[in-house]
């Protein structure tokens, strides 16, 4: 068994205890993290594309694994400090390399989902047919719930980490929320900027959308809101 295979074992069984030696070697954890993101980003981003169209597959595959680490990256510094002014004994690479490896093992969980997007490209009506519309909500509502699926996972495995290292449950806790409050606001406005990520089939396919950073994914998310009641 080589290293790279190792590694993926110990990420996907998440031991706290060898975890923790991934934060104790911060260079080579911090690439392999990286690499794990971009791999696994690619495999289901390519999937999660390609219902619309082989050039959106293409495109999300680009696009999936770097807001993966834009959202790791942008949040790390303010995840640092919320972990230093809760007390806990996480310095800031430390930070970085934890949230990393979150995302890697989401990633890799994604990675492995992705012969079921493959599955629904091949079962459900494609884009173009007269049932597109069912096609588009049923892949798109799956999707979310294998992303929701693996955010899950992959966020408890690092919130076992954080009661390894922090003295108190109750820490570890407010670490974890505090941190994930920072990941959903950043990758929420990341995810609007970047779109298209599932392709609507009434547009046409795009890298990005005309006006990539006009309004917000909360302002839309309120008048969405607004609008519905």
């Amino acid at each position: 068994m080589n290293n790279w295979e190792v590694a993926l074992r110990q990420l996907c069984q998440a031991q706290p205890s060898v975890l923790l030696t991934w934060l104790h070697n911060d260079k080579s954890k911090l690439y392999l993290s990286l690499v794990f993101i971009i791999i696994g980003g690619m495999l289901y981003g390519g999937s999660l594309g390609i219902w619309r169209a082989p050039l959106q597959g293409i495109y999300v595959a680009i696009k999936f694994p770097l807001l993966l680490i834009l959202t790791a990256l942008g949040s790390a510094l303010i995840n640092g400090m919320l972990a230093q002014l809760l007390g806990a004994p996480i310095r800031f690479r430390q930070s970085l390399l934890a949230v990393l490896m979150s995302f890697a093992l989401l990633a890799v969980i994604l990675a492995a989902f992705a012969p079921l997007s493959l599955f629904l490209l091949y079962n459900l009506p494609s884009a173009g047919n007269l049932q597109q519309n069912f096609g588009y909500e049923v892949y798109l509502l799956t999707n979310t719930l294998v992303i929701a699926f693996a955010g899950i996972i992959s966020n408890l495995s690092l919130y076992r980490l954080l009661k390894y290292l922090c003295p108190q449950p109750q820490q570890a806790k407010q670490i974890l929320f505090s941190w994930l409050g920072v990941n959903l606001f950043l990758g929420a406005q990341l995810s609007w900027n970047l779109r298209p990520f599932f392709g609507s089939p009434k547009l046409p396919v795009h890298f990005l959308r005309d006006d990539p950073f006009a309004g917000s994914f909360f302002e839309a998310l309120f008048n969405i809101l607004r609008y519905s009641l």
